[in-house]
This record gives C-alpha cells, sequence and structure tokens, in this order.
C-alpha cells in the first residue's frame, strides 16, 4: 500500500505519485525538481504597486507528504524559484525553508529535514 505522496506542481498542472516508502518520495521529488529547473527562468513580473523578481517567483513546488490522510506526518519539498535557484522547506501551514549545510544540495538538506 502506497504512504507517501509526492505533489508536483508547475504552471498551474497538478500530478501526484504515490511510493511505498520515503526514499522513493524524495528521489521523485529531487527528479521532478531536476526537470523544473532545466525549464525556461521566469520574467520579472511588475504589477504597478510592486514588482516580483524571478528569485521571488516559485516556478514549481514539489511537495512530499505522507503517512495519513487527515494530517500527514511529513509535509515537506522542494521550491524551484523563477531564476532557477531550488529550496527545502518544511511545514503544512507555515513553510520554513531548510537551509543547506556545508556542500548539500537541496535535495540533501530535505532528506536531512526530513528523515532527522
Amino acid at each position: 500500500m502506497s504512504q507517501w505522496t509526492t505533489t508536483v506542481r508547475v504552471k498551474g498542472r497538478v500530478a501526484r505519485e504515490r511510493h511505498a516508502t520515503l526514499d522513493e518520495a524524495l528521489d521523485s521529488a529531487e527528479r521532478h525538481a531536476g526537470q523544473a529547473v532545466l525549464g525556461p527562468t521566469a520574467p520579472t513580473v511588475d504589477l504597478k504597486v510592486r514588482e516580483y523578481a524571478p528569485a521571488a517567483q516559485v516556478s514549481a513546488r514539489i511537495e512530499v507528504s505522507g503517512p495519513g490522510r487527515l494530517l500527514p506526518a511529513v509535509r515537506a519539498g522542494l521550491d524551484v524559484r523563477g531564476d532557477g535557484s531550488t529550496a527545502a522547506w518544511t511545514g503544512r501551514l507555515q513553510r520554513t525553508v531548510v537551509e543547506p549545510k556545508d556542500r548539500e544540495t537541496p535535495g540533501d538538506a530535505l532528506r536531512r529535514a526530513v528523515k532527522g
């Protein structure tokens, strides 16, 4: 039975994948983030009142959740920014950025945060 879900959101499209283990879900998240980084960068958005630079925009969000239905025990993921950078995060209602240590990739930082 699949306990872990990877949800991929890119440009208004949502795709979900089910996985048996946390490692499979994290591998899937890293793979999808890598594919999103290869896409085009976002332009600066000017709303006349405020301007959003590509680094402030999320062009793809990859979320790993599970196990559980109503209140998942784990909710974390990777955000691919409009400038091509990637950031790991944890949390459900309020996301907390996971800062990479030393030479960690955002995927490694996500694994460290989720696995403890």
